[in-house]
């Protein structure tokens, strides 16, 4: 990546604000969208995809959910922090291009995966070509964006996510209708290959696309302007500054991440196991809720934040994080325990409407404590925490109550039905004893220069 990148250092710029285009604002967090839309369609598809794989490579549901989460989220969080830092002082746009190739082609050789080793180098390259999109599209749009709009533009590029989700799940749910009673598909060179495994070449390959629509960007300037990139050591004295309130503030929104990420796993499965529905019934209901639900609460979470920091309530957005977290408690256990299959769906979306509040506040939170030239590491140390804790114990957490737990897999239900809640429990309980030194904060680099 280095090698790549050599002789791409961002020039000196003019001051903050000086040179912003709302079209190209506007232009600019449409393409980062369409890349996070990718990394999720490609991060998702899995969990529509857990039985097949899991006859045909002969796993349990712990093994899976290594693939699922730890496995992923390990690379994902051991890259973050220094592609944070090369973000920091390389040009943004031509890391991202090269990020979305490499999760594009590791999705796509799934398709050669013939054991769960193969399936696992597959799951890391995926990880670790994610890890560039955090830091570099939260320090582009924060560039690009003035500051009483950060919110609005850092949720709208969090809707990325649940719409890639979504439609992982939904395109997904459809090629496998397609290929229900097909045994397999002859690839050139690669040769026949099962139908869980076409779905991921569907998936993975277009990515392609968006990686080269990705590199013709404008690079934005940066609000430090001329100052440079920090030096790493000022980096590390600034983050001990702000080390309570972030990390704090970064567990808050693991656990709701944990919760999250969960659910987004073994969701598919449970519909299917619980109430004996299709994959293509489970990934068509679901991938419609978290489309909807997404969209709407990171929006609304996002506006909600900004509104409350607006009318000059300092800890406003720790506030609605860790609310509609507490909200959502409920929901959660109902949803997992009705009987019913559609009121289950229903129950569904107040759970994935009130996390999305949640998770999308957290980039707009983190931003507002931290210096102009440490985007790129602040975001790289959220997506290391959020990830390890979330998405890389989450999903295995609930596998270990089927497998060692109840030791049986059709008891998915009350493995959900336990963790869920206690996971966004755990989150309020963060965030509430947070919002006294994060305020703290807030009121500080607030009257620190840029």
């Amino acid at each position: 990546m280095t090698s790549i990148l050599a002789g791409t250092k961002t020039e000196p710029v003019a001051a903050a604000g000086s040179h912003r285009s709302a079209g190209r604002e506007w232009y600019t967090l449409v393409v980062l969208v369409v890349a996070y839309v990718f990394s999720f369609l490609d991060r998702q598809i899995l969990s529509l995809l857990v039985e097949p794989i899991k006859r045909d490579l002969h796993l349990n549901d712990t093994q899976v959910s290594l693939l699922q989460g730890f496995v992923f989220a390990a690379f994902l969080a051991m890259t973050g922090l220094p592609l944070g830092r090369l973000v920091d002082t390389n040009r943004r746009v031509t890391i991202l291009a090269v990020g979305i190739v490499v999760w594009s082609l590791a999705t796509a050789g799934s398709a050669l995966a013939w054991s769960y080793t193969t399936l696992l180098l597959c799951r890391m390259g995926v990880g670790a070509g994610e890890a560039t999109l955090t830091p570099a599209a939260h320090s582009i749009i924060t560039d690009r964006f003035p500051h009483e709009r950060l919110g609005l533009a850092l949720g709208i590029f969090g809707i990325g996510s649940y719409v890639g989700s979504g439609l992982g799940l939904l395109i997904g749910a459809v090629v496998l209708s397609r290929v229900a009673d097909t045994h397999g598909f002859a690839l050139p060179v690669v040769g026949n290959v099962r139908p869980w495994q076409m779905v991921f070449v569907v998936i993975g390959l277009p990515g392609l696309l968006v990686a080269a629509w990705m590199a013709t960007l404008r690079e934005p300037e940066r609000s430090h302007g001329s100052a440079g990139p920090m030096p790493l050591g000022a980096v590390l004295v600034d983050f001990r500054k702000t080390a309570k309130s972030m990390v704090l503030m970064n567990l808050t929104a693991s656990f709701t991440a944990m919760a999250s990420y969960s659910l987004a796993a073994w969701a598919p499965t449970f519909l299917i196991r619980s109430y004996g529905w299709s994959a293509t019934q489970a990934g068509t209901a679901y991938g419609l809720v978290v489309i909807i639900c997404g969209i709407t609460g990171v929006i609304l979470g996002g506006a909600l934040g900004d509104y409350a920091v607006s009318r000059g309530f300092s800890r406003g957005r720790l506030l609605v994080m860790t609310v509609a977290s507490l909200s959502a408690v409920p929901f959660a256990m109902a949803a997992t325990l009705v009987a019913d299959a559609k009121l289950s769906v229903l129950l569904l979306i107040p759970v994935t409407l009130l996390m999305t509040m949640s998770l999308g506040i957290l980039p707009s939170a983190q931003q507002a404590i931290v210096h102009s030239r440490m985007r790129g590491m602040t975001a790289s140390l959220g997506v290391l925490m959020v990830n390890l804790i979330g998405l890389g114990l989450g999903p295995t957490i609930i596998a270990l109550g089927t497998d060692y737990g109840f030791r049986d897999p059709m008891m998915l239900r009350y493995s959900l039905a336990a963790a869920l809640p206690s996971m966004l429990t755990i989150s309020a309980a963060l965030g509430f004893a947070t919002l006294a030194p994060y305020g703290r904060t807030v009121d500080e680099i607030a009257r620190r220069p840029s």
